[in-house]
């Protein structure tokens, strides 16, 4: 039987940055990419789910982010790719399924398109921000560069009220009428958000709005699973899943109606039983692209 993995530490980056990790459980591993500006416990609901069923859960803090060094250089996607793959080939990962949500799925999806699928299987990308979220003329569709400007502008002025306005709003659709808080949600987000470095959770804001991943989704050759909000305010789903769904080669997509950005929190148990369904081979948990926004 394979020695049951329970430790937490951290990586040392080609360029001296250390990379904090927790890494528990044994079997087939399962590693998990944050969103911004957010760290590894995000997945706190999914590391114990998939831990307890058989699997090894991994979860890091983007250089910049939560307990990992805060970084003035190197927040880049191109950067945080090569992090990942520092923290696969330290930790002799094979055969892992890479889960990523939000900025997470674009950390993903530059990882397997810049370092290849040697060590991967599988990977899942829920609420992500490929292909590329600003808009721009070879994406007229995405998102005016105004509303990443008033990130920047918002973070200067008072970033810690801008952490409690993201999760309070938008980001678990605590905003919608009739929705249901959950203050221990928010303040989870918050304390996250708080611990990272200041300069890097800046710079993040150009590299999840303006990094374009079209060519990494075209590159990738595993099975990909695309989950997505259909009431997604941060990442819509029109300019994000349902464009990225026809660059891959492997590619099916769930798009779950009503449901926030930050789904994989305010509905873990139907985010974990088709995440599961998916990572045992039940590729039907997916839907088509073309019947998603009808039938998910």
């Amino acid at each position: 039987m394979e020695a049951r993995t329970n430790s937490t530490g951290f990586i040392t980056t080609k360029d001296g940055v250390r990379i904090f990790y927790k890494d528990w459980g044994a079997g087939q591993p399962i590693v998990f990419s944050h969103g911004w500006p957010l760290s590894a416990d995000d997945w706190d609901a999914q590391m114990l789910f998939f831990g307890e069923r058989g699997y090894r859960v991994i979860a890091h803090d983007r250089r910049g982010h939560g307990r990992s060094d805060q970084t003035w250089d190197g927040n880049d996607m191109d950067t945080y790719a090569d992090d990942l793959r520092a923290l696969v080939l330290a930790l002799d990962l094979k055969d892992a399924i890479h889960v990523g949500h939000s900025t997470g799925g674009g950390e993903v999806a530059r990882y397997l398109g810049r370092h290849g699928t040697d060590r991967a299987s599988r990977a899942v990308l829920i609420g992500a921000i490929p292909p590329v979220m600003v808009r721009k003329e070879s994406n007229p569709e995405g998102l005016p560069v105004e509303v990443f400007d008033g990130y920047r502008a918002a973070y200067l002025a008072d970033r810690p009220q801008l952490y409690r306005d993201i999760p309070a709003g938008p980001f678990y659709g605590f905003n919608r009428p009739g929705a249901k808080v959950s203050q221990g949600l928010i303040d989870r987000w918050w304390l996250q958000a708080m611990l990272g470095g200041s300069k890097a959770q800046y710079d993040c804001i150009r590299v999840f709005s303006e990094t374009d991943f079209t060519e990494d989704l075209k590159r990738i050759d595993i099975p990909v699973f695309l989950m997505h909000g259909e009431d997604d305010q941060v990442v819509p789903v029109a300019d994000s899943a349902l464009k990225a769904i026809r660059l891959l080669q492997k590619g099916t997509l769930k798009v779950y109606p009503g449901l926030p950005h930050g789904m994989a929190s305010t509905h873990a148990e139907v985010i974990n039983a088709d995440l599961l369904a998916f990572i045992r081979g039940d590729d039907a948990a997916a839907r088509p692209a073309e019947a998603a926004l009808e039938t998910a």
